[in-house]
Order: C-alpha cells, then structure tokens, then sequence
C-alpha cells in the first residue's frame, strides 16, 4: 500500500496572527515619521532665549494702545499673535495618537 504525502495546510494560530498585525502595523505608522527631515537641534539656553523674546513681544503687543490703529494694523497684529504663539508650541515635544496607542498596546501584552 503506497501512501500519498497530501500538501500540508498552513494555519495561522491566533498569536501568530496578532504578531503578524502588531508589525504591520507598527510598519505602516511609524514609516511616514522616517519620512520627514528631522528638525535642526537647538540647544535649551536658546530655546529659552526665543520663549522670552516671544514672550515680551506678546506683553508689548497685549500693552499696546489699539485705538488709533487702522483695521489693517490690527489684522497684522492679530496675525502676529498668531505667528508668534504657533512658535511658542513648537518647542514642546509631542507624542501622536498612533504611538501612544501602540505604547498601550506594548505595554498591555508585555506586561
């Protein structure tokens, strides 16, 4: 009697099919973060010294006499408010939904 060697099936077991999603994930978030240039290093006596210029220049402007200006001048105002706090921000660092919910991920399976 001749046995015939049928192909063996592939089956995925739970674990491997997490492992398999976990990468591919992590694969598809963190790929457009490597894409972007990295910003140039700034030492903290410096980032110290923009937070204050920002800072008096917030208190200059907030202290400012804005009733003899033109609408215009207020407008250019406003957008140097704006300009000056988007600046402000920068200097924090800043985590994205994606890596904090695979540090949640890590640290639950890990754990």
């Amino acid at each position: 009697m001749q046995i015939i060697n049928q192909p063996k099936t592939f089956i995925m077991s739970p674990k491997k099919i997490i492992t398999v999603l976990l990468v591919s994930m992590c694969a598809s978030l963190f790929s457009p973060v490597f894409a972007t240039e990295t910003p140039k290093a700034i030492s903290e006596s410096s980032k110290e010294m923009l937070t204050k210029k920002i800072e008096t220049r917030l208190v200059e402007i907030r202290n400012m006499d804005k009733t003899n200006l033109t609408t215009v001048e207020k407008k250019e105002l406003r957008k140097e408010v704006k300009e000056l706090k988007k600046e402000a921000r920068r200097n924090g660092i800043y985590l994205s939904i994606g890596a904090v919910i695979i540090i949640v991920l890590l640290l639950i399976l890990l754990l």
